[in-house]
């Protein structure tokens, strides 16, 4: 009887063992595990000092207030062949700008009750994204003669969308119009209301546009030539949860390359190239539109002049800001990944296996919200491969930018990085001798306006002719260009 009991103590004994051995190691897994996650991914912060840069500027134009509210501006770019620069205001406005800054016109207000547009701007992230001109803007007899697309968020939901996301809410709808000018040289529009090209349900009420463009590098005759390039967001909240930007059935988290002028789409109002990636793959669940995937946010992209790079600002969640190569047929990852890292929350990426798998197009230079310089909510923008020589500073650097902080980048465009933030240096402004980033120069100018000092910069690039380079912003109603140095003229 004894031993029985004994027997009975032994086993209890080896039994509790066992389980501690198993909690121990389940413990220690837990441990692990928890190392390899983190949201500070880059422990070596951005250097505030080495390989700064220092630019001159000037006060190169100003847009005009709405309301007592700074113009809240998104985009510039050159028209070359009317000679004049546009950008446009995020609840509505298109104004020409003469190539001396002096003189500033309203071209278009898309919002005007007269084209039905309804431009949804009551929101930060809301409003009119992006507009681009046809390369063949200004060519007598051409095809795309006088035109000229915007990409908007509407309040007119009314029209059955052509991509929906199967999820969410009905929050607004995210519009391609196409405008067409009579007169491409006149100082207003003078043309009759828009062509719907495409529209996009929107499931949220954040980060759901994106940038517009035609590639400047191509010419008539290239296969590129014509092409417009929209980028869709994944459709907002965070962490994209519909799972979209891996959905190749679906248009959000993307990079749309199409014909504006063309027919052969699902609702026949644009054509979809058939070099696309994705246009003859035979397979009924990739859209074909498609050019690139797995973005979150691409806000800004932009060509290198001299070998047509591709490159592309994408906002990140609240870890990793990235700037990545684009291709045809590109995965970026999202939402599995975030820049180099795995996506696991809105609070942590793991450091486990970083850029680990072969088949994704990770970023050439990225950097962490947590990063001294930044404000939380980071977010890259840009973008700009100066290949000019009238500010030998800058010459051969791929510039862009930290949206709140107005923080201004470079790495270089001929030694591209491998990811990471080691290679990233800062350009501060000159301002009368002291050196300061651009929300600095925008507070003050508050100053001198009799605002409040803005709490952040909303930064956004400009193109200009000769690789001019200017700095918008959503808080002074100032355009910044970036000039030589006296000694560099």
């Amino acid at each position: 009887m004894i031993l029985n009991i004994y027997n009975v103590y032994l086993q209890r004994k080896q039994l509790a063992m066992s389980i501690n051995r198993v909690l121990l190691v389940t413990l220690l897994s837990a441990s692990s595990a928890l190392a390899q996650e983190t949201n500070d991914p880059f422990p070596e912060p951005i250097s505030s000092t080495d390989g700064v840069i220092q630019v001159n500027f000037s006060e190169f134009a100003s847009v005009p207030d709405i309301d007592g509210q700074p113009a809240r501006m998104m985009l510039l770019s050159d028209e070359p062949g009317t000679g004049r620069l546009f950008v446009n205001d995020m609840r509505g406005q298109l104004y020409s700008i003469d190539y001396d800054g002096q003189r500033v016109t309203q071209y278009l207000d898309i919002d005007d009750a007269d084209w039905g547009v309804g431009v949804q701007s009551s929101r930060n992230e809301l409003g009119f994204q992006s507009f681009a001109f046809h390369p063949e803007f200004n060519r007598s007899g051409t095809d795309g003669f006088g035109k000229f697309y915007t990409w908007t968020d509407s309040r007119n939901t009314a029209p059955d969308a052509d991509f929906v996301p199967g999820g969410g809410g009905d929050t607004h709808d995210t519009v391609l119009l196409e405008w067409t000018a009579r007169n491409p040289s006149a100082g207003t529009y003078d043309g009759d209301a828009p062509r719907e090209l495409l529209r996009v349900e929107q499931p949220y009420g954040n980060h759901n546009g994106g940038q517009i463009g035609f590639n400047p590098t191509a010419s008539s005759g290239d296969s590129d030539f014509g092409l417009l390039y929209v980028g869709i967001a994944d459709g907002g909240s965070g962490g994209d949860p519909l799972n979209l930007s891996q959905n190749l059935n679906s248009a959000f988290g993307k990079i749309f390359r199409i014909d504006p002028l063309g027919s052969n789409s699902m609702n026949r109002s644009y054509g979809i190239p058939a070099d696309n990636p994705f246009a003859n793959d035979g397979d009924n669940n990739t859209l074909s539109e498609i050019y690139a995937s797995g973005v979150r946010n691409p806000q800004r992209f932009a060509w290198d002049p001299d070998n047509g790079n591709m490159f592309l600002a994408d906002i990140g969640q609240n870890i990793v800001e990235e700037i990545s190569l684009v291709t045809s047929g590109a995965d970026l990852g999202w939402n599995t990944w975030e820049g180099s890292f795995r996506f696991i929350s809105r609070s942590a990426v793991s450091l486990s296996n970083p850029r680990g798998d072969e088949a994704l197009t990770y970023p050439v230079a990225e950097y962490g919200q947590e990063d001294p310089l930044l404000q939380r909510s980071s977010a890259a923008t840009g973008l700009h491969v100066y290949r000019s020589d009238a500010i030998p500073e800058l010459a051969n650097l791929v510039l862009f930018g930290d949206n709140p902080s107005g923080e201004v980048f470079y790495v270089s465009a001929d030694l591209l990085p491998s990811g990471g933030q080691q290679a990233i240096r800062r350009i501060l402004l000159n301002d009368s001798g002291d050196s300061k980033t651009l929300l600095q120069v925008i507070q003050e100018k508050n100053r001198e306006q009799g605002r409040s000092p803005a709490s952040r910069a909303d930064l956004r690039f400009g193109s200009g002719p000769d690789g001019q380079v200017f700095l918008l912003n959503k808080r002074d109603g100032v355009i910044r260009l970036l000039v030589p140095s006296a000694g560099s003229q």
